[in-house]
């Protein structure tokens, strides 16, 4: 993973869920480094709407994908009435 990667949160983890971010959403690596094995990610909503979160998320926890879908974040959002 690097620094602008686009990435899918593969696992459901209160921790990440307390800040509004659940399994199936998708973000963008912010930093160049990692730190003990967490990525800063930023998960954006569409348009001019606030982002969702910034947080450091475990490697284990994501894949990198071609296509980030900031669309999916907000039905995903809108399914835990974050």
């Amino acid at each position: 993973m690097k620094e602008m990667d686009a990435v899918r949160i593969t696992v459901e983890k209160n921790e990440y869920a307390k800040d509004g971010v659940h399994k199936g959403m998708y973000g963008w690596i912010c930093l160049e480094q990692r730190v003990q094995n967490y990525w800063l990610v930023n998960f954006p909503q569409c348009g001019e709407k606030d982002d969702i979160a910034t947080i450091s998320i475990h490697e284990d926890d994501m894949e990198v994908v071609p296509i980030m879908h900031a669309i999916v974040n907000e039905q995903i959002k809108a399914q835990f009435g974050d």
